[in-house]
């Protein structure tokens, strides 16, 4: 009964092993556009969002609750310091507010948004 026990405690430890590979490492943070921003290409109103960035497949997502507005494909970049705050960089390109960087509270990393990433959701 004991060698059951331990075998099933063994499996149970793999498998969460094995869900973590693949899920990977994913963050979360609110975030603020104070003015309409594109994000490659999608149109995101001002306001709060939710961004979730996974560190496996480089994907920054934009959402408004459960809804996914936009998803963009991002790279990591270091930083020299902790940032204080969540930090959101844009750039005026034309007429056009575009998304340039995400910074999360407490990160020593800045989340690029690559120009020629991927896109998702709606206006």
């Amino acid at each position: 009964m004991k060698s059951l026990m331990k075998g099933l405690m063994v499996a149970c430890l793999l498998v969460n092993l094995a869900g973590a590979t693949v899920l990977g490492n994913t963050r979360k943070s609110n975030i603020t556009f104070s003015a309409d921003t594109k994000v490659n290409g999608t149109l995101v109103k001002k306001g709060t969002y939710d961004a979730v960035f996974n560190d496996q497949s480089g994907e920054l997502s934009i959402f408004k609750g459960t809804k996914l507005i936009a998803k963009t494909a991002a790279r990591i970049e270091k930083r020299d310091k902790k940032a204080r705050s969540t930090e959101v960089l844009t750039a005026l390109e034309g007429m056009d507010q575009k998304l340039v960087s995400i910074t999360f509270s407490g990160s020593y990393e800045d989340l690029v948004v690559n120009q020629a990433g991927m896109q998702a959701g709606g206006n």
